[in-house]
């Protein structure tokens, strides 16, 4: 009987296991689209169509260097494993930068994954900059186990588009990022600030340092494509 279950588990896994890898990946391509552009309306097919159209991606290291594998070819950066790299130190982990272009040609949005910790449990998000790499066009936060009605509140829209338009860095080229405040309801925000989460301080605290403490991480990366007089081109 035990051997009988024990096969019949393996060959459930076996048969399963594609499928969810399937269903992790369409995942994974809706939230990294879902920065830049409404994509409700699609189907799961005409999501990876989408994104195997628009989408190019790199993956590297905190000095922003693209890292290879061993037999030098490229890591599939859909498949980095943020949650696992936020365990190790910052100098050791894998960094992937996900590119958007509407024409093939140049980049239009440059889509960054981070993550971090909120109230309960884990958060996570993808943070798109525009081609210049400082104005925020869209945002697609996550969370595991934030209070509804409250600190859940991260991954609606309401919340999600407070962002665009913000800025990561000052009229000198340094990092600022975007911080969300402590209350709602605030006027005269600067480029810089965003409205808070009534009752979600501590959700709202873990947003703001997951959000800096990653672009401190990619900031290398940023000020090389910035520095580059020719914008980097989308290649395959």
């Amino acid at each position: 009987m035990t051997i009988f279950l024990g096969s019949l588990l393996s060959f459930t896994r076996m048969q399963l296991g594609p499928i969810q890898k399937k269903q992790v990946e369409i995942d994974t391509k809706k939230k990294i689209l879902g920065a830049v552009m409404d994509i409700s309306s699609l189907s799961p097919e005409e999501v990876l169509e989408l994104y195997n159209e628009k989408m190019n991606s790199i993956v590297i290291d905190v000095e922003g260097e693209e890292v290879l594998q061993d037999d030098g070819s490229k890591y599939v950066a859909e498949e980095v494993n943020i949650q696992k790299n936020y365990k190790i130190s910052p100098d050791q982990r894998k960094y992937p930068v996900f590119m958007f272009s509407s024409d093939g040609d140049k980049v239009d949005y440059y889509i960054f994954p981070m993550f971090g910790n909120g109230l309960w449990d884990w958060i996570s998000g993808f943070v798109a900059l525009d081609e210049n790499l400082n104005t925020v066009v869209g945002v697609a936060f996550d969370h595991k186990a934030e209070t509804p009605g409250l600190g859940a509140r991260i991954s609606s829209d309401e919340i999600q588009n407070r962002y665009k338009g913000k800025m990561i860095y000052n009229q000198v080229d340094e990092l600022v990022s975007v911080k969300m405040l402590k209350s709602e309801n605030n006027k005269d925000l600067d480029s810089h600030q965003v409205d808070g989460m009534s009752g979600a301080t501590i959700t709202a605290y873990g947003l703001n340092d997951m959000i800096y403490h990653y672009f401190e991480c990619y900031n290398p990366y940023i000020s090389k494509i910035k520095s580059n007089t020719r914008m980097l081109t989308f290649n395959r």
